[in-house]
């Protein structure tokens, strides 16, 4: 029976493990949040007959019990934390440790009160160590310099700045693999060279920028695996260092910026697999030693300098090529030749050239292993329909102008499961025979003049369907039939179609949909009740429609829902109370009928709320939660009353619009706390998702072998988030993309609190807002002058002051707002020399006018005090014409005062005589034509 129980591996964890991973567990509840203490570890229980070694992240030895690999999952924390290394002690057979984690605030470093630095040095079997996606830094290094076993190390995603650290890794004589992706490493690699067995470095998405950096990577004989792509590193590709790594397998340098021609010694790397030198900028043609690269697998030139008669002929005899990215952006005009030569190719991509006329089907019919082919944002104009191609799973000719759908596209690609026919000329019903591709899993047939209903075939019949983009064409009629039947359905974009009627029960078995919008169309009735029962709805479009009615509060307790945008249609009712979403909801409810009081919890939850133009009344009120607010926009209600001083405490606003409301009182001079005057701009990122569709073919680089083995595609669309907002007079549409790009929305910062009926004088603390982009403070009843502090706002581009009663001169201080392209003071009182130079010298009189007292360029009045003779008399003429008009206006004005308080007296003493009402209104007149005569 023990010998039975041996070899089936019935052993548990021991005890004195199983105490330490409760321990661990224990510390990491320690620190997380209260909300995520329900994902730390769950399935770590106290209970004793539960096994440790069947635990989420844990793997035993089958013989010894022991634990040999822990991996924590993702975290929560409250802040970012320490790791306590003594903690792991116990674990004296671990050979894997992965404290990766993609949660919130995750570690930061380790201590280790009793053994410091040597604390990893008794995990003698410790092999793997991942530590990616966290918050580490140098101060690590001495630490992992102790576990000397380490074979492979994983840093990624972390926070190394800096120069390469002398002597932090010089004791891992035995890591075979470093991996320092995505970090901010600079400078000499020197320390390196104590790492003689490396096979595997990836310094990939860092800061290196000179080829004299990489010197030392020549010593590394050993490396089979080198990543730098998306570097900075300029020049031409260092010959010294890369054409004496004979062992080289796989070489990434794409995203660098190196020129001139690729090197011809690169030829003599025999080994070579996978060579991707695209996003760079080189030129001339492949030179002819690539005709020895005999084990070249896959091959990317993509996106450099070459010209349309780029030769690719030295790959004409590689008979091992299966992945071929290597014709993106190259200006053909025509496909290689070398392509009809090659029989095993599974990944073809001719993208963003200038081809035109058929689509290349002998490419499928040559190589029966292809997989992919990629021919999008060319000329192909036609189409042929090819025999039967079994293996073709991925198929993307959008943004082509093929005006006709290939027919029988079922039997011709059995097995397609994406298809991507996306920006081409097509017109006429949808195909049919996409009813028949059982297979097919994602659809994108956007973007195109397709009418009429949607077939029952197809509704009916691709029950594989995860992702159908259907938007921007001509379809109509109700909006997918009850008898639909997509139960793996994970996105659906109809938008911008002719559908109306009705939201029917054609999606209520989709209960897996995550991202849904019906946004354009002509909708109309409620929001269907079974919507609210999807558990991972995440977006909700339906904007621009006839829907009507409240807002559900279900429909704001979905656990996951992240983006609602009902704007633009006849909801009405009033606003719901709050949201349940823990990481922040983007709800766009503009454009409707809301009316009633806007309640005070609403924010608690809220990321972007933008509640224009509907029929809200009430005061600004004090919200109890302000914290997560990215984006407020409240233009164009009923509003009244004051500004309260608790929305000072934005902290994190980035967009505030007040404009178009009946709002009174002083502008509160604590608008300065908002986070325009913050310059740590990246500690709030907007996660605001990409529009477009990223789908992006990876090569999976298996590191046990380093051979590119299989082909890994990411799927994922979300929703493009766009605010219009006032700058530059005119509406501004400013667009977010993702939490790891640069999207204008992240950069825009603006404060509209126009046409309102504001009074006093304009704060000088406005001027912190060092942010700030754009300020618009027209229409209303500000006074005072214009604060001179506004010259700190060195990256505003848009300031209306106009319609107000300011008066004083405009600040010369603001002659140096560089970034200024707009600026507005007309409607004033404002008086003397405008300023000159730079921006100033590009407005026009228009932003001046209304204000008689200001001279100076762009107007025509001068404000010069030297005048000739001539100008002299006439100047005096002037005087004389002015004091007789003054003289004229004192004996008016004398005579209306007597005159008036006589009246005034007459009346008081006469309450109730008959003529009393006669006097008031010949007194009314008297005062009229005073004020037209007194200046």
């Amino acid at each position: 029976m023990l010998l039975l129980g041996q070899l089936h591996g019935c052993t548990s964890c021991i005890e004195k493990e199983r105490e330490a991973l409760l321990e661990l567990k224990k510390y990491l509840m320690s620190r997380s949040r209260e909300s995520g203490l329900d994902y730390v570890l769950p399935t770590w229980t106290n209970d004793t007959k539960s096994d440790c070694c069947q635990w989420d992240g844990i793997k035993c030895n089958r013989t010894s019990g022991r634990v040999i690999e822990l991996s924590v999952g993702d975290m929560y924390f409250k802040e970012s934390s320490p790791l306590n290394l003594s903690l792991l002690h116990p674990f004296e057979e671990v050979r894997s440790l992965n404290l990766s984690t993609e949660g919130y605030n995750e570690f930061n470093g380790f201590f280790d009160d009793v053994e410091g630095y040597r604390s990893l040095s008794g995990l003698r079997n410790l092999k793997l160590m991942d530590l990616s996606t966290n918050y580490f830094n140098y101060s690590t290094f001495p630490f992992l310099n102790a576990a000397t076993s380490l074979t492979t190390l994983i840093l990624t995603y972390n926070e190394m700045d800096g120069p390469f650290p002398i002597k932090g890794l010089k004791d891992l004589t035995n890591l075979e693999l470093l991996d320092l992706r995505a970090n901010k490493l600079n400078g000499s690699m020197q320390e390196l060279i104590h790492l003689k067995k490396l096979k595997a470095l990836d310094l990939s998405s860092n800061k290196f920028s000179s080829s004299m950096e990489l010197q030392e990577l020549q010593n590394l004989i050993n490396l089979e695996v080198l990543g730098l792509a998306q570097n900075h590193v300029d020049g031409p590709i260092p010959i010294e260092v890369f054409c004496k790594l004979k062992n080289l397998r796989d070489l990434d340098l794409k995203g660098n910026h190196f020129v001139g021609q690729i090197p011809l010694c690169l030829g003599s790397l025999k080994k070579l697999r996978v060579l991707d030198l695209s996003s760079n900028q080189l030129s001339g043609d492949l030179p002819s030693s690539f005709s020895s690269l005999e084990s070249l697998e896959y091959l990317s030139l993509s996106d450099n300098n070459f010209d349309g008669s780029f030769s690719l002929n030295p790959l004409t005899n590689l008979t091992n090529l299966k992945f071929v990215v290597v014709l993106r952006f190259c200006s053909l005009e025509k496909i290689p030749s070398f392509l009809l030569y090659q029989k095993k190719l599974r990944l073809v991509d001719l993208s963003s050239n200038n081809l035109s006329g058929n689509i290349p089907t002998w490419l499928l019919t040559n190589n029966p292993e292809l997989e992919v082919l990629q021919l999008q944002n060319n000329s192909f104009t036609i189409f042929p329909i090819p025999t039967m191609v079994h293996n073709l799973q991925i198929f993307d000719f959008s943004a082509n102008n093929i005006g006709k759908f290939p027919d029988k596209m079922d039997h011709a690609l059995p097995n397609l499961v994406r298809l991507n026919g996306s920006n081409n000329g097509f017109q006429g019903y949808f195909p049919t025979s996409i009813g028949e591709m059982k297979n097919i899993s994602f659809l994108d047939l956007s973007y195109n003049n397709f009418s009429g209903k949607l077939p029952r075939s197809f509704v009916t019949g691709c029950v594989s369907i995860m992702f159908l983009k259907l938007s921007h064409n001509k379809f109509s009629g109700r909006f997918l039939p009850r008898e639909t039947n997509f139960p793996s359905l994970d996105v659906l974009r109809m938008d911008n179609n002719l559908f109306t009627g009705n939201i029917g029960g054609g999606l209520s078995n989709s209960t897996m949909l995550r991202i849904l919008d019906m946004s354009n169309n002509g909708l109309s009735g409620a929001i269907p009740r079974w919507l609210f029962e999807f558990p991972y709805l995440d977006y909700v479009l339906i904007s621009n429609n006839f829907l009507e009615g409240t807002i559900p509060p279900s429909l704001l307790g979905m656990p996951f829902l992240s983006f609602l945008d009902l704007s633009g249609n006849q909801f009405s009712g009033a606003l719901p109370s709050h949201v349940d979403s823990e990481l922040g909801i983007y709800m766009f409810l503009h454009n409707n009928n809301f009316t009633g009081p806007i309640p005070d919890t609403l924010l608690k939850s809220v990321q972007i709320l933008d509640l224009r133009n509907n029929k809200l009344s009430g005061s600004i009120p004090q919200f109890d939660d302000t914290q997560s607010i990215n984006i407020l926009l409240l233009k164009g209600n009923n509003l009244t009353g004051s500004i309260p001083r608790e929305l000072c405490d934005l902290s994190n606003v980035r967009l505030l619009d007040l404009s178009d409301n009946k709002l009174n009182g002083v502008i509160p001079s604590c608008l300065s706390n908002l986070s325009f005057g913050r310059l740590q701009e990246d500690a709030m990122a907007l996660n605001i998702p990409p529009s477009f569709l990223q789908t992006s073919l990876e090569m999976e680089l298996y590191k046990s072998t380093f051979l590119v083995d299989k082909i890994e595609v990411d799927r994922s669309t979300y929703q493009e988030t766009e605010i219009k907002f006032a700058a530059k007079q005119r509406y501004d549409s400013y667009s977010g993309r993702s939490e790891f790009s640069e999207g204008i929305l992240r950069l825009m910062y603006g404060m509209d609190l126009s046409n309102n009926e504001l009074s006093g004088v304009i704060p000088t603390e406005l001027g912190d807002l060092l942010k700030l982009r754009t300020l618009n403070l027209s229409h209303n009843s500000l006074l005072g002058s214009i604060p001179s502090s506004f010259s700190k706002l060195i990256d505003v581009e848009s300031l209306d002051l106009s319609h107000n009663m300011l008066q004083g001169s405009i600040p010369q201080l603001l002659s140096s707002l560089t970034s200024l392209a707009v600026f507005d003071v007309s409607s004033n009182n404002l008086s003397g020399i405008i300023p000159q130079g730079r921006q100033f010298n590009t407005f026009e009189e228009e932003s001046y006018l209304g204000n008689p007292l200001l001279c100076g360029p762009p107007t025509s009045r001068s404000c010069e005090t030297n005048k000739s003779p001539e100008e002299a008399d006439n100047g005096q003429e002037e005087e004389d014409d002015k004091a007789a008009i003054d003289m004229m206006v004192f004996y008016f004005s004398t005579a209306s005062i007597y005159v008036t308080a006589l009246i005034g007296v007459l009346v008081l003493m006469c309450f109730d005589c008959p003529w009393r009402r006669a006097w008031l209104r010949i007194v009314d007149a008297f005062i009229a034509s005073a004020k037209h005569v007194l200046p």
